[in-house]
């Protein structure tokens, strides 16, 4: 296989949430009582629900693919110190195409992960009619004019569990693969994922083979080691911290009940995954005489081998070892616009990653395992003539990929020359 020749599907991507999203989607009247795009006398701009006086200041917090790396951080802080592909769907498709990456899974930003911004207002029908036109402002206006290119996946009113199936068989019947659900519930102040108040939503993901999207950081959260540490020691064992909610994940009852209920691990990465499939296992050995959980004849790793998929950026690790991980639950993530998306050298850098892996194993972690979990085909669409890194990157010889300065000088954490600490990026 050449590199030109994968075809590459990403299980974790972000969109900055435009301007006008609102505006097809919800009357004058309900867009009052709707979140609104603001830019602050600091030229600092947020989302701001005006009538409920709440504001979400992450609006393009780390969205610098395209920027310089001097220019990193958790900024830009408006649209305008974007990439035009973060918040635009066209130019969103010309970035994908110039990548070589086929199909994505969508994140939001300004809701925060799992949409958690929408369920804080004190009205929550409103709530509840806000999420909805986000969902159909992503599904119609965003995906809808590219079929093939994105795996729907939509955000649900979770404080409410009517409000929660009524929209989720909405949006099934709109064509969503997947739903977007917090990696540990209980910590955004909800039931946990052992409380049986969710039987109705895992009977419907396994009866209609629908995945739980589960990002980093909707979870368990990284503590910073201090203030003055280094903010690369945060960044270094970010990815880690979904173990945690993995362990929650995984030994949750519904499991055995429920073979099709499907879980991924958004920017989980892979090269934890043999210890924690290991140590799940000597625990079971070990542990469950006295701590009785019932595996029904299985062992944990079994079980997650059989429920979770999980996903990286760049990890040579967890690919020369991927059989101790599961040669069918390893998937690709492009993490775009974020800081650690390799745009748009995805397929040079990936390619990196397959010295000495078959051409079979390449084809299941770029593109056929995540296809085959979320019961997606892109490729019957489009034809596979046209979802190869090649093809794509031909349909992009207009996009301009060169990098973009934003700022005239340095941004201003690391220009006097020491190392960034966790207290300057959080502004302590």
């Amino acid at each position: 296989m050449r590199m030109e020749d994968m075809i590459i599907v990403s299980v974790d991507d972000h969109v900055v949430e435009p301007a006008n999203m609102f505006d097809r989607h919800l009357s004058a009247e309900q867009r009052k009582l709707a979140p609104t795009y603001v830019i602050d006398d600091k030229g600092i701009g947020f989302w701001w629900w005006e009538h409920e006086q709440k504001k979400s200041v992450v609006a393009g917090s780390n969205a610098v693919v395209g920027r310089p790396k001097e220019e990193y951080g958790l900024e830009p802080q408006t649209l305008s110190e974007m990439r035009k592909g973060t918040w635009d769907p066209a130019a969103h498709i010309d970035d994908m195409n110039a990548s070589g990456m086929l199909s994505s899974v969508l994140f939001p930003t300004f809701p925060l992960f799992c949409g958690q911004f929408f369920w804080e207002g004190k009205d929550k029908a409103n709530n509840v009619r806000v999420i909805q036109a986000y969902n159909d402002w992503l599904f119609d206006e965003w995906c809808g004019p590219y079929p093939g290119r994105y795996i729907l996946t939509g955000l649900l009113p979770l404080f409410d569990m009517d409000a929660t199936m009524r929209e989720a068989r909405r949006l099934i019947a709109k064509g969503a693969r997947s739903f977007i659900f917090p990696a540990n519930p209980a910590k955004l102040g909800l039931p946990s994922v052992h409380d049986p108040i969710w039987e109705p939503l895992w009977a419907l993901c396994n009866e209609a083979k629908i995945v739980l999207n589960c990002h980093i950081g909707t979870g368990a959260v990284p503590e910073h080691a201090s203030m003055d540490a280094p903010i690369s020691s945060w960044i270094t064992t970010f990815p880690m911290i979904i173990a945690q909610d993995a362990g929650s994940l995984l030994h949750m009852e519904a499991l055995h009940r429920y073979p099709n209920l499907r879980i991924s691990l958004a920017e989980s990465g892979i090269g934890w995954v043999p210890y924690f499939l290991e140590r799940a296992d000597y625990t079971f050995h070990q542990h469950n005489a006295w701590v009785k959980n019932d595996w029904h004849g299985k062992l944990p790793s079994q079980v997650f081998r059989e429920h979770f998929l999980v996903c990286f950026i760049d990890d040579k690790f967890g690919v020369r070892n991927y059989q101790d991980i599961g040669a069918d639950i390893i998937g690709y993530e492009c993490d775009y616009p974020h800081s650690d998306c390799t745009w748009p050298d995805v397929p040079e850098r990936l390619w990196e990653n397959f010295a000495g892996i078959s051409d079979n194993v390449i084809d299941k972690i770029t593109h056929k395992n995540a296809l085959d979990f979320f019961s997606f085909d892109p490729i019957a669409t489009l034809g596979r003539e046209n979802c190869t890194v090649e093809a794509l990157r031909n349909q992009a010889r207009h996009v301009d990929v060169s990098v973009q300065q934003v700022y005239n000088s340095t941004r201003k954490l690391g220009r006097s020359g020491h190392a960034v600490t966790c207290g300057e990026v959080l502004g302590q």
